[in-house]
């Protein structure tokens, strides 16, 4: 029985792993993930690094390879994963829409760098996000920061998608709210099915978004030619 029972999960995680299916639209951390200082999470990492190095059969005396396991492990916690960190969080200020602009405003190609939580590999692309204002408005390299603070997490791109359109509803007390992501996924374009040519596309759409019109228009924008070399 108990056999039985890994096997079905040891074939549960291979399908998602493959499929790259979201099991939830909040990052799974556990209670306990900032119980230990950075520090100690890079000590830690590190080991774990080297470990897996060794296991590999790479001579880490070698002068190329003696610092990898601490700078991956100062990668993984001050760079390509800093977003777990609410600490890290951007403050999302916002003003009062004093000239009354009421149309509705367009942030392109918001560059994307994060991580597949599956298989640890880069997901490099470009977000576009747009809200109408109700009131509040929020700097435009806000929304940069938004983007890549939850961008910089082990992710799936569908909940990065969702995770960005909430943090922009909450700051600025509207459910108007649109974010389309447009990437490529390494696990895909350099394992597996090895696919170096497609790209994933996710959107959510909030409030006056869900409107066709408005819809429309959003996605007419992130069409325009913005090249202004």
């Amino acid at each position: 029985m108990f056999e039985t029972h890994n096997n079905m999960i040891d074939d549960r995680i291979d399908e998602i792993g493959e499929n790259h299916v979201g099991t939830s639209a909040k990052t799974p951390l556990r209670d306990d993930a900032f119980d230990i200082s950075d520090e100690e999470k890079i000590a830690r990492i590190q080991d774990s690094v080297k470990d897996i190095l060794e296991t590999l059969g790479m001579d880490l005396t070698d002068d190329s390879l003696q610092g990898t396991p601490k700078r991956v492990a100062k990668a993984f916690v001050n760079e390509l994963f800093m977003g777990l960190n609410p600490k890290n969080k951007p403050s999302a200020s916002t003003f009062d829409n004093n000239y009354k602009y009421g149309e509705m405003l367009v942030e392109k190609n918001i560059v994307v760098y994060s991580t597949c939580e599956h298989h640890l590999l880069p997901i490099v692309g470009r977000a576009h996000v747009a809200y109408i204002s109700k009131g509040k408005v929020i700097g435009l390299s806000k929304m940069n920061r938004i983007v890549e603070y939850f961008a910089k997490r082990p992710q799936v791109q569908e909940r990065l998608t969702m995770q960005v359109v909430q943090a922009m509803q909450e700051a600025l007390g509207t459910d108007d709210v649109a974010c389309v992501i447009d990437a490529k996924h390494l696990c895909v374009n350099s394992r597996g099915i090895k696919d170096i040519e497609s790209s994933t596309v996710t959107a959510e759409f909030g409030g006056k978004f869900k409107e066709k019109e408005t819809k429309r228009e959003f996605l007419d924008y992130i069409k325009l030619n913005t090249n202004f070399d």
